[in-house]
Order: C-alpha cells, then structure tokens, then sequence
C-alpha cells in the first residue's frame, strides 16, 4: 500500500507540472499575510471593549482605577506589564497609568488600586503624564477620546527601580514580550 500511494503522488505532481497547472498552488512564505494570535485576554468588569467609561474613573467623580482581568496563557511569563494612554491627547499621546513587575501569578487588579510606588506584591507604578505615580483618570479637554489599556505578558522581571515613565518601561521591554492585549474605553468629560 505505501508503494502505491508514492506512486500516485509521483504520478500526480508529474501531471501538474507538465499541464502548467501548480499556479493555483499557494505557500504561504510571507508571515506578514498569516494573522498573527493573540491568546491573552484583557476585560474590565466596569466597562466592555468599545463602550464609554463610567465617570467614577474619571476626574468627573472620585477617579479611582477600574477593576482589570486577563488570563495566562504563557508557561514562561514571569511578570505582566501595564499602559493606559490617550492617543487623542491634543498635545500627543497622555499617559495615564504606567505598571509593570506585576507577579505572573496575577490576573486581576482591583478596582481603586493603591497608588503606592512599591507594591506588597512586588509590581512598580511609574510615572505618567500628570507626573504623579498611579492611576490618573480620563479628563478630557474637548470632545470624546480613546483610552487603552494595553497588558503584556514578559518572560523576566525587570530591575527598573519605579518611577519609570511609558518609554523607558517600552524599551526595557524590547525582546521580552509574549503576547499583548489591549483594552479600550472612551470618555467624553461631563459640562460643570
């Protein structure tokens, strides 16, 4: 039986390429066409992916940071990472929160996160736009902006003492990133 299937094969690649017909053959070589996955997951429990964040988290209300779930799907990660920024800014992307060294045995942050520079648990909190360390909540100037929280999972712990802002945390992280899962919420501010 193996004799005869080699056979067949041989006899049906010689068909092809003597009727010209491997044109329809497709190899994907380009991994730039293949969609790359994505198996780590980024949800709130105070809003859903698209939808506007309640003004508690704002400076609206008492602008306290919402609560945040993600899974684990790497053996390897030894620590996640965390930016919120607004890209709608007027005067370029504003920082909004900056963690990082957060345990790999973590998949949440509560809701009203301490804005302690050193955590019991060991995660850091770096410096953001406000030029503060912890979580600063939407506040808008004008009209409505998109802010993402965007998780990593890391395969190290980094020696990055806190206080570190957004780009430093990013280039520390070069070459150490597992996966990523973004979350995005939207805000328009209330009129006083």
């Amino acid at each position: 039986m193996p004799f005869f299937r080699i056979t067949l094969l041989c006899c049906t690649l010689a068909m092809i390429a003597c009727t010209g017909n491997h044109t329809n053959t497709v190899i994907a070589t380009d991994t730039n066409t293949v969609p790359a996955l994505t198996p780590l997951h980024l949800v709130s429990s105070a809003f859903k992916e698209g939808e506007n964040i309640p003004s508690i988290y704002t400076c609206d209300s008492t602008n306290v940071s919402p609560a945040l779930h993600w899974n684990n799907p790497f053996k390897n990660t030894k620590s996640f990472a965390l930016i919120m920024d607004d890209p709608d800014a007027p005067m370029g992307t504003w920082v909004h929160w900056v963690l990082y060294n957060i345990p790999a045995s973590d998949t949440a942050l509560s809701s009203s996160s301490v804005k302690d520079s050193v955590w019991a648990n060991g995660t850091k909190q770096g410096v953001t736009s406000f030029r503060t360390l912890g979580y600063g909540g939407p506040c808008p100037p004008s009209g409505v902006h998109h802010y993402y929280f965007k998780l990593y999972a890391l395969d190290t712990l980094f020696q990055l003492p806190a206080g570190k802002g957004k780009q430093q945390l990013l280039n520390t992280m070069k070459g150490h990133i597992l996966g990523e899962a973004d979350l995005m919420g939207k805000y328009k501010k209330l009129k006083g």
